[in-house]
């Protein structure tokens, strides 16, 4: 099998790949603005109903106007995120997006393996992994004061 049949192989793969985050990003757009307006509109019916009417003498009306500042808001969050990725990415001067994801990898740090882990990874519930914490830090707090108290004594 040659590179080209490879290469050709992995088009279609990668607009499928690229097909489906686009679907994604879609979906949760569209829900999370529908999910604003039903809110609205369940919050204060009759007034969402009369800021969609259109009326001369008045200024835009309340729903209206949080529409249309969601709108605003939802396009420059969108176009922020994509006009910095896309920045990032020519800065890198990657190609594709395995060497990007290696240039990346030699600039950040490295994440340490937690393997096996250290602590505790099951808690029955919330108030039981706020417990251990609180207790992890208060551990982690003597520990601290008995090296200082050890420093103390020693240049004494």
């Amino acid at each position: 099998m040659d590179h080209t049949a490879l290469n050709e192989n992995k088009q279609p793969k990668k607009w499928k790949e690229a097909c489906f985050i686009f679907g994604i990003t879609s979906i949760s757009l569209l829900s999370g603005f529908s999910y604003a307006i039903g809110s609205t509109r369940k919050s204060d019916p009759e007034m969402f109903d009369k800021g969609l009417m259109k009326v001369r003498n008045l200024h835009a009306a309340g729903s209206s106007l949080a529409l249309k500042a969601l709108g605003w808001g939802t396009l420059y969050a969108v176009g922020g995120v994509a006009l910095f990725s896309t920045l990032v990415w020519k800065l890198s001067g990657a190609k594709n997006l395995q060497e990007f994801r290696m240039k990346a990898g030699n600039i950040l740090p490295k994440i340490p393996k937690n393997d096996p882990p250290q602590g505790r990874t099951e808690f029955k519930s919330l108030t039981d992994f706020l417990q251990y914490l609180i207790d992890e830090d208060a551990r982690n707090k003597n520990v601290k004061e008995n090296e200082v108290s050890q420093l103390e004594k020693s240049n004494m």
